[in-house]
Protein backbone atom coordinates (compact mmCIF):
# COMPACT_ATOMS: atom_id res chain seq x y z
CA UNK A 1 0.00 0.00 0.00
CA UNK A 2 1.28 3.14 -0.72
CA UNK A 3 0.28 6.93 -0.23
CA UNK A 4 1.30 10.38 0.47
CA UNK A 5 -0.13 9.73 4.22
CA UNK A 6 1.89 6.98 5.07
CA UNK A 7 4.34 7.19 7.47
CA UNK A 8 7.53 7.46 7.08
CA UNK A 9 9.24 5.94 10.26
CA UNK A 10 12.64 7.98 9.82
CA UNK A 11 10.55 10.88 9.16
CA UNK A 12 11.65 14.47 11.49
CA UNK A 13 10.59 14.15 14.77
CA UNK A 14 9.59 18.04 14.67
CA UNK A 15 6.53 17.13 12.49
CA UNK A 16 4.72 15.29 15.16
CA UNK A 17 5.10 18.85 17.01
CA UNK A 18 3.57 21.14 14.72
CA UNK A 19 0.10 23.02 15.28
CA UNK A 20 -2.83 21.70 13.35
CA UNK A 21 -0.48 18.30 11.79
CA UNK A 22 -2.66 15.45 11.05
CA UNK A 23 -3.33 12.41 13.73
CA UNK A 24 -0.89 9.53 13.57
CA UNK A 25 -2.19 6.26 13.66
CA UNK A 26 -0.34 3.22 13.82
CA UNK A 27 -1.85 0.18 12.59
CA UNK A 28 -0.24 -2.63 14.08
CA UNK A 29 -0.36 -6.48 13.30
CA UNK A 30 -0.42 -9.38 15.52
CA UNK A 31 0.07 -12.50 13.96
CA UNK A 32 3.61 -13.77 13.09
CA UNK A 33 2.41 -17.20 11.98
CA UNK A 34 3.75 -18.02 8.04
CA UNK A 35 0.57 -18.84 6.52
CA UNK A 36 -1.64 -15.91 8.07
CA UNK A 37 -4.52 -13.84 7.08
CA UNK A 38 -3.47 -10.39 9.40
CA UNK A 39 -1.59 -8.73 6.83
CA UNK A 40 -3.97 -8.94 4.59
CA UNK A 41 -6.88 -7.53 6.99
CA UNK A 42 -4.12 -5.05 7.98
CA UNK A 43 -3.60 -3.56 4.66
CA UNK A 44 -7.19 -3.08 4.62
CA UNK A 45 -7.73 -1.25 7.88
CA UNK A 46 -4.85 0.83 6.87
CA UNK A 47 -6.58 2.18 3.76
CA UNK A 48 -9.76 3.16 5.76
CA UNK A 49 -7.40 4.74 8.41
CA UNK A 50 -5.70 6.54 5.62
CA UNK A 51 -8.76 7.69 3.74
CA UNK A 52 -9.75 9.65 7.04
CA UNK A 53 -6.62 11.55 6.23
CA UNK A 54 -4.81 10.55 9.45
CA UNK A 55 -1.02 10.04 8.55
CA UNK A 56 -0.42 5.82 8.93
CA UNK A 57 2.25 3.77 10.23
CA UNK A 58 2.00 0.24 9.44
CA UNK A 59 3.90 -1.72 12.10
CA UNK A 60 4.03 -5.78 11.27
CA UNK A 61 5.19 -7.65 14.14
CA UNK A 62 6.83 -10.34 12.19
CA UNK A 63 8.82 -8.01 11.17
CA UNK A 64 9.90 -6.10 13.61
CA UNK A 65 12.07 -8.86 16.22
CA UNK A 66 11.86 -7.35 19.69
CA UNK A 67 14.79 -7.79 22.15
CA UNK A 68 15.39 -10.68 24.63
CA UNK A 69 12.78 -11.08 27.04
CA UNK A 70 15.65 -11.32 29.73
CA UNK A 71 15.76 -7.89 29.46
CA UNK A 72 12.43 -7.26 29.81
CA UNK A 73 11.86 -4.88 33.17
CA UNK A 74 9.16 -3.54 34.77
CA UNK A 75 7.39 -0.66 32.84
CA UNK A 76 9.32 -1.91 29.87
CA UNK A 77 12.94 -2.74 28.96
CA UNK A 78 15.45 -1.39 26.29
CA UNK A 79 14.58 0.68 23.15
CA UNK A 80 13.21 -2.06 20.82
CA UNK A 81 13.22 -1.62 17.40
CA UNK A 82 9.58 0.25 17.06
CA UNK A 83 9.10 2.02 20.46
CA UNK A 84 10.39 5.14 18.74
CA UNK A 85 6.85 4.18 16.16
CA UNK A 86 4.78 3.21 19.09
CA UNK A 87 5.75 6.71 20.69
CA UNK A 88 4.86 8.83 17.55
CA UNK A 89 1.42 7.31 17.33
CA UNK A 90 -1.07 9.55 18.66
CA UNK A 91 -3.83 6.47 18.44
CA UNK A 92 -3.64 2.95 17.17
CA UNK A 93 -5.37 -0.18 15.48
CA UNK A 94 -4.81 -3.24 16.78
CA UNK A 95 -5.58 -6.38 14.03
CA UNK A 96 -5.51 -9.14 15.79
CA UNK A 97 -6.56 -13.14 15.61
CA UNK A 98 -8.18 -14.85 18.63
CA UNK A 99 -5.94 -17.45 19.76
CA UNK A 100 -7.70 -20.36 22.80
CA UNK A 101 -10.42 -17.34 24.03
CA UNK A 102 -7.49 -14.30 23.85
CA UNK A 103 -5.07 -12.86 21.88
CA UNK A 104 -1.31 -13.60 20.52
CA UNK A 105 1.35 -13.44 22.11
CA UNK A 106 3.34 -12.21 20.37
CA UNK A 107 1.27 -9.00 20.94
CA UNK A 108 1.10 -9.36 24.09
CA UNK A 109 5.48 -9.40 24.02
CA UNK A 110 4.82 -5.93 21.93
CA UNK A 111 2.86 -4.55 24.22
CA UNK A 112 4.73 -5.10 27.70
CA UNK A 113 8.48 -4.28 25.85
CA UNK A 114 6.93 -0.66 26.08
CA UNK A 115 5.21 1.40 28.45
CA UNK A 116 5.27 5.48 28.13
CA UNK A 117 5.20 4.78 24.79
CA UNK A 118 1.47 3.63 24.99
CA UNK A 119 0.19 6.12 27.87
CA UNK A 120 -2.28 8.25 27.44
CA UNK A 121 -3.29 7.46 23.78
CA UNK A 122 -6.39 5.79 22.79
CA UNK A 123 -6.76 2.27 20.82
CA UNK A 124 -9.42 0.74 18.76
CA UNK A 125 -9.38 -3.48 17.85
CA UNK A 126 -9.85 -4.93 14.54
CA UNK A 127 -10.05 -8.43 15.99
CA UNK A 128 -11.00 -11.65 13.33
CA UNK A 129 -11.35 -15.32 14.06
CA UNK A 130 -13.88 -18.56 13.19
CA UNK A 131 -16.92 -16.54 15.77
CA UNK A 132 -15.10 -13.40 15.34
CA UNK A 133 -12.53 -12.73 17.74
CA UNK A 134 -14.29 -10.61 20.47
CA UNK A 135 -12.52 -11.84 22.71
CA UNK A 136 -9.34 -11.16 21.98
CA UNK A 137 -10.95 -7.46 22.35
CA UNK A 138 -12.00 -7.89 25.64
CA UNK A 139 -8.91 -8.96 26.82
CA UNK A 140 -7.20 -6.20 25.07
CA UNK A 141 -9.52 -3.51 26.86
CA UNK A 142 -7.93 -4.61 30.73
CA UNK A 143 -4.29 -4.73 29.52
CA UNK A 144 -4.51 -1.19 27.46
CA UNK A 145 -6.46 -0.34 30.67
CA UNK A 146 -3.17 -0.67 32.91
CA UNK A 147 -1.28 1.58 30.68
CA UNK A 148 -3.93 4.38 30.98
CA UNK A 149 -4.62 3.74 26.78
CA UNK A 150 -8.91 4.15 25.87
CA UNK A 151 -10.41 1.65 23.70
CA UNK A 152 -13.23 2.92 21.95
CA UNK A 153 -16.55 1.39 22.93
CA UNK A 154 -16.70 0.39 19.06
CA UNK A 155 -14.86 -2.38 18.18
CA UNK A 156 -14.68 -4.49 14.84
CA UNK A 157 -14.78 -8.42 14.82
CA UNK A 158 -14.83 -10.20 11.36
CA UNK A 159 -16.01 -13.78 11.66
CA UNK A 160 -14.35 -16.23 9.32
CA UNK A 161 -12.74 -13.50 7.14
CA UNK A 162 -10.44 -15.35 5.03
CA UNK A 163 -13.81 -16.42 3.42
CA UNK A 164 -13.57 -12.63 2.39
CA UNK A 165 -10.34 -12.40 0.07
CA UNK A 166 -10.28 -12.45 -3.54
CA UNK A 167 -7.20 -11.95 -5.19
CA UNK A 168 -4.93 -11.81 -2.25
CA UNK A 169 -7.31 -8.90 -1.26
CA UNK A 170 -9.77 -8.37 1.70
CA UNK A 171 -13.47 -8.03 0.23
CA UNK A 172 -15.42 -6.67 3.29
CA UNK A 173 -19.22 -8.27 3.69
CA UNK A 174 -21.93 -5.82 3.53
CA UNK A 175 -21.91 -3.50 6.61
CA UNK A 176 -18.23 -3.66 7.84
CA UNK A 177 -16.97 -1.06 6.07
CA UNK A 178 -19.07 1.27 7.58
CA UNK A 179 -18.84 -0.17 10.90
CA UNK A 180 -15.00 0.12 11.00
CA UNK A 181 -15.41 3.74 9.51
CA UNK A 182 -17.23 4.33 12.64
CA UNK A 183 -14.52 2.93 15.02
CA UNK A 184 -12.38 5.46 13.26
CA UNK A 185 -14.34 7.90 13.61
CA UNK A 186 -14.31 7.32 17.19
CA UNK A 187 -10.69 6.72 17.92
CA UNK A 188 -10.04 9.66 16.16
CA UNK A 189 -12.12 11.76 18.31
CA UNK A 190 -9.98 10.08 21.57
CA UNK A 191 -7.19 10.68 19.92
CA UNK A 192 -7.65 14.30 19.12
CA UNK A 193 -8.24 14.63 23.08
CA UNK A 194 -5.92 13.14 24.52
CA UNK A 195 -2.92 14.58 22.27
CA UNK A 196 -4.33 17.81 23.26
CA UNK A 197 -4.56 16.62 26.68
CA UNK A 198 -0.85 15.54 27.08
CA UNK A 199 0.49 18.63 25.97
CA UNK A 200 -1.94 21.23 27.90
CA UNK A 201 -2.28 19.67 30.75
CA UNK A 202 -0.38 16.26 31.09
CA UNK A 203 -1.00 13.96 33.79
CA UNK A 204 1.51 13.96 36.88
CA UNK A 205 2.60 10.73 37.22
Amino acid sequence: MTSSKMLDPDADEAAATSPGEPLRLAVLTASVRADRIGRTLTDWAAGRADATGAVVDLIDLAECPLPSDDLLQPGGGPRSSIAERVERADGYVIVTPEYNHSYPATLKRAIDWHYAEWMFKAATVLSYGAQGGLLATEHLRGVFAELHVVTTRRAVGLRAPWEDVDEGEFVPPPGVDKAFDEALGELAWWADVLRSARRERPFQR
